[in-house]
């Protein structure tokens, strides 16, 4: 393939590598090879299957400083956090290993006395997935680990912006003794010709997908026509809920890891915070003092803990929505400014107020826009005031305030005095906007597999 683009650094603007571009040709010759792959891989035995999982996972820990690497210089993410999410990435790998060997099926009681029931699950088919660039390794592993354990083919198409990680999981995969065309990476600059392949063709069975609503929606339609399976990972408005009888302290430590994490990039950031009145003043300064301590710079440097946004749209968006919030009253008590190229300042807006684009739309940067509420169902009501629905977050001390807010919550995932509830073992995905599925835990395989009925009458 002689067709290339380039991968930039974020951070400096420069050309990190460049990568096939693939077009409409070559997806067809790795869907053509998927399908033929999947027979010979659904028949491999679940323990020979999860043996190199196995490996694989162990080749991706001791890959940890090379796999980091290619994130931050790749999506900017700073590389202590992109340590991080390797071994976040790893656990998935682990978890599917050890699931392969646990798809079970079932026997049903018959009414009659001849026959024998028996329920099979199956794997689905093959899959084609397709990721996001702000965590370059744990949406592949989160999607390709329990596909592959269930017995699926996988072709997954990562983001332009960052698919160099994606590439050196493939070539882990491969050095696992991974089947190459089990697990195949296909990276372009054109993703609509190219998925337009794998939704045509009937024979690929599944997509799994995470990215926004708008074209979850889309990629959704297209897939109908071939009637696939779908499972959807997208928008989130996370609100984040803090009571007046919280620890200040400890509520802002949640506050910082879940809003200020990937430079507030990720689907599940507290993107609307909502501070009850008696404490609201408190708070905000407890949280601009630690905010202002926020090191924004190379995301190479151990010392960083904001890096750059992924590219200029990402940027402009989150510029043009402090601009809207500071025109229409909100005060900036720290930050609110671009410090040029990608970079912004980590920032704390006071006053907002519905009207604000801030909170009606998924920010996607270091942006805490806080709102002042009075009572419980107030703050209730304006959580779930959002087509979203993937994750919400809240801070109390009152026990019975955790259980009635949390079951009140309209969303997927909800973290009761936890900014990081994500975890392999648990599921993962939202509700309304937000998407259709799980990924993670027992959940996560489920979604590759299909059920089989079989009756057997005895002579």
């Amino acid at each position: 393939m002689s067709a290339t683009f380039d991968v930039q650094n974020p951070a400096t603007g420069t050309r990190v590598q460049s990568v096939a571009n693939a077009g409409a040709a070559e997806a067809r010759v790795m869907a053509q090879k998927s399908i033929a792959a999947f027979p010979g891989w659904r028949d491999t035995t679940a323990y020979a299957r999860s043996a190199i999982l196995r490996k694989w996972f162990n080749l991706m820990i001791q890959d940890e400083d090379r796999l980091a690497e290619l994130m931050t210089l790749e999506m900017g993410k700073p590389i202590t956090e992109s340590r991080g999410e390797v071994k976040y990435a790893a656990a998935f790998v682990e978890w599917y290993a050890e699931e392969a060997k646990r798809v079970y099926g079932e026997t049903v009681p018959s009414q009659f006395a001849h026959k024998r029931l028996l329920v099979r699950p199956q794997p689905v088919g093959p899959v084609y997935a397709v990721t996001p660039w702000n965590f370059p390794a744990a949406m592949v592993t989160r999607k390709a680990a329990p596909a592959l354990a269930a017995g699926c083919t996988v072709v997954l198409k990562p983001a332009e912006q960052s698919p160099l990680t994606a590439l050196r999981l493939e070539e882990l995969w491969r050095e696992a003794g991974g089947p190459p065309d089990v697990f195949q990476v296909l990276t372009t600059a054109d993703p609509a010709a190219v998925s337009a392949v794998f939704f045509d063709d009937p024979a690929i069975r599944k997509l799994t997908f995470t990215g926004s609503t708008e074209v979850g929606i889309l990629l959704a339609a297209q897939a109908a026509r071939t009637v696939k399976r779908v499972s959807l990972e997208l928008g989130g408005h996370a609100p984040f809920l803090v009571f007046d009888d919280a620890d200040l302290d400890a509520a802002v430590r949640e506050v910082v890891g879940s809003k200020f994490r990937n430079t507030g990039q990720t689907c599940v950031c507290a993107n609307r915070i909502y501070v009850q009145a008696g404490i609201y003043d408190a708070f905000a300064a407890k949280l601009a003092d630690v905010v202002r301590d926020l090191r924004v710079g190379d995301p190479m440097d151990a010392a960083t803990h904001i890096g750059p946004l992924v590219d200029q749209p990402g940027h402009d968006k989150v510029s043009a929505h402090v601009q809207d919030a500071l025109a229409k009253g909100a005060r900036a008590l720290v930050g609110g400014t671009s410090r040029g190229g990608l970079f912004f300042d980590p920032t704390v807006l006071v006053d907002v107020a519905p009207g604000m684009r801030i909170l009606q739309e998924e920010t996607f940067g270091p942006i805490a826009p806080l709102v002042r509420f009075t009572h419980d169902a107030e703050a209730v009501a304006a959580a779930n005031g959002t087509p979203f629905g993937l994750a919400a977050y809240l801070w109390t001390r009152d026990l019975t305030r955790a259980f009635r807010v949390s079951e009140a919550l309209d969303f997927g995932i909800v973290g009761v005095n936890d900014g990081l509830p994500s975890a392999p073992q648990a599921p993962f995905g939202g509700v309304k906007a937000s998407g259709l599925g799980r990924e993670g835990g027992k959940w996560g395989i489920e979604e590759f597999l299909d059920l089989k009925y079989v009756s057997i009458a005895l002579g």
